[in-house]
């Protein structure tokens, strides 16, 4: 077994602390990675302060990982010792089922096995990727191609994805206007993907703080949703508009700026229901959906269209004992716009 030191928190309220965890054996078809930069994303807040109230006490986050293939096992054919390579939100699926024999294991019938804070098929709880190292099997290891860095890479492996889904899944092209809600760390990456596939974006955020960046990263138009006149300006204008914020918000108004068969898409996940009139679903014909993460294959294409169009997130480094203080920052919405942790301090 590999001993990897890592931070982790071993209640909703306590601090982050070093410490280490067991890595298993590498099997035949595993893959040891020597992580070099780990992502933090919201979601890694939520887990660690039990937001979700499902949180299995201690937990190491993290599942935006890049890395370095340091060794592989005997049957292991797609990665090679030095590769440069990336880790998502899952780290295995059943793939038995529907999903997973279509390449959508984000679907997985029988639950997708999270980085963290999930239950492997050897009993044990994983552990994520603040953390020196991490074993998995070579399906759910990316190959991170030569046109990223490893540290702009990091954060695709879940906010890139989770915005190249839904873009690619309902169309966003040339000829399609697209809206994204919000300009924080997944907001700010759909607005550059959206831009290299073609599409007409548009930001709709609460004020316009960001609009020269909103530009620069591909947006053609800026729209502050804190002026009222913004929701009657757009109205029916959107083929697709995806959500990226976890608030509440009045839902009905930002349908009403679809076109005819537009369709609004959470990505966000609010804490309370969503709710929405029929009628804003039945004029023009428009539809509500969420998405998740993509699959494995849809990541790795992903990540080639990122590096083809040098598009990479825009981050923060930080070292392992300022965390803490990032999850604060990320709450309070002070960051431009992903805090990644340079894993050489843990």
């Amino acid at each position: 077994m590999v001993t990897a030191a890592a931070y982790a928190v071993t209640s909703a309220d306590s601090r982050f602390e070093k410490t280490t965890v067991q890595r298993r054996e590498l099997g035949p078809l595993d893959v040891l990675i020597e992580i070099k930069f780990a992502g933090i994303c919201h979601s890694d807040i939520h887990t660690a302060r039990n937001e979700w109230g499902s949180t299995h006490y201690p937990v190491v986050p993290g599942h935006e990982i890049a890395g370095v293939v340091s060794a592989v096992g005997s049957e292991v054919t797609k990665h090679r010792v030095g590769d440069r390579v990336g880790v998502g939100c899952f780290v295995d699926s059943c793939g038995e089922c529907d999903a997973c024999r279509a390449d959508e294991e984000q679907y997985c019938v029988n639950r997708a096995t999270g980085t963290y804070n999930a239950t492997g098929r050897d009993g044990e709880w994983t552990q994520g990727g603040y953390s020196t190292h991490i074993v998995v099997t070579e399906h759910f290891v990316l190959s991170i191609p030569d046109g990223l860095e490893l540290d702009v890479a990091a954060p695709l492996l879940c906010a890139g994805i989770t915005l190249y889904s839904p873009l690619a899944h309902w169309g966003a092209g040339p000829g399609k206007k697209v809206a994204v809600i919000g300009m924080g760390g997944l907001g700010h990456v759909g607005v550059k993907i959206a831009h290299a596939m073609g599409a007409d974006v548009t930001v709709l955020s609460q004020s316009l703080g960001k609009k020269d960046d909103g530009l620069k990263f591909g947006a053609g138009h800026y729209y502050a949703t804190s002026d009222p006149g913004t929701f009657a300006q757009l109205r029916g204008q959107f083929d697709l508009i995806v959500n990226t914020v976890s608030v509440n918000l009045d839902i009905d108004a930002y349908m009403s700026m679809l076109a005819i068969n537009g369709t609004l898409v959470e990505l966000g996940l609010p804490e309370k229901p969503i709710e929405v009139r029929a009628f804003s679903l039945a004029a023009n014909r428009r539809s509500l959906a969420g998405s998740m993460v993509g699959g494995i294959a849809q990541t790795q294409e992903m990540l080639n269209f990122c590096a083809e169009h040098g598009i990479g997130a825009e981050i923060e480094v930080i070292s392992a004992d300022q965390i803490d203080g990032a999850y604060d920052r990320v709450v309070g919405s002070d960051v431009r716009y992903r805090f990644v942790i340079d894993t050489a301090t843990i």
